[in-house]
């Protein structure tokens, strides 16, 4: 399938790839999916052992919108999505991580959000589903609007679900995979004074697996810390809102349950 769609409509969506020949086959065929059809998919893997890159070259061959790179030597999620980054030909950058999936209707309704409110960074709710795809009850609530001062207390933003221009991304990298390196991200972009709007819509599929970083809660707890201390928030500081970030997490994740 070719088109060539102007570069202001054409979103680039970035998707990092390690060990992931299980999930990454329905991630990608989400994208292709899309009601919203002005987009190219960059794919970088990052020295996957498996199968990851067979499975993306089969797809490729049907669809001339996913473009695939190999790193020559594994280089971490930060770096490998900052080089994506930097291959984009679009405005706009979406992320999705090669184990998540998104609705149908994620790119088309973000687009028509952005383009009613003038949105320059967009993000939207969940649903959760487990390593076999089964799904969770419950969904992931997002507000209509985030600034800096909000995002601080509580990360509302899932990397997989983000809609942003390109530019923001000029002087500000994805950096130190020991942390939450998307969320130092959000967090430097809003302290430039934007603000980031909600679709609450559970448009990004979201995949809890035990390899995640997020699946080990003692290691999320102290990643959460590192990234305060990142963008130059003091001890005291960074473990208050360390501490508001467990509280917000509980909350969360007391509304998952499995379905049996």
């Amino acid at each position: 399938m070719s088109n060539s769609p102007k570069k202001e409509n054409l979103v680039s969506i970035i998707m990092p790839a390690y060990n992931c020949e299980k999930f990454i086959k329905d991630a990608i065929n989400s994208v292709i999916k899309q009601t919203y059809q002005s987009w190219e998919l960059i794919v970088i893997d990052d020295g996957s052992r498996d199968n990851s890159v067979g499975i993306v070259k089969e797809l490729l061959n049907n669809d001339d919108r996913i473009r695939l790179y190999i790193n020559e030597k594994n280089q971490g999620v930060s770096a490998t999505r900052n080089r994506a980054i930097s291959l984009a030909a679009g405005d706009w950058i979406a992320f999705l991580d090669s184990d998540d999936m998104w609705e149908r209707t994620k790119l088309e309704k973000q687009v028509t959000f952005a383009k009613k409110n003038n949105a320059e960074f967009l993000f939207t709710g969940s649903s959760y589903i487990n390593e076999d795809g089964n799904y969770y009850q419950g969904i992931f609530d997002v507000p209509k609007k985030v600034t800096y001062k909000k995002l601080r207390t509580h990360n509302v933003i899932s990397c997989s679900s983000v809609l942003i221009k390109k530019r923001f991304f000029g002087s500000i990298k994805m950096e130190k995979d020991d942390m939450h390196e998307d969320y130092a991200v959000w967090l430097r972009i809003l302290r430039t004074g934007v603000c980031a709007y909600g679709v609450n819509e559970p448009l990004l599929i979201y995949r809890i697996s035990r390899t995640s970083k997020s699946g080990n809660k003692i290691k999320t707890i102290k990643m959460t810390y590192k990234v305060f201390r990142f963008i130059g928030i003091n001890p005291f500081g960074s473990a208050y809102f360390m501490l508001k970030h467990i509280m917000g997490s509980l909350k969360k994740y007391r509304r998952i349950k499995f379905i049996n």
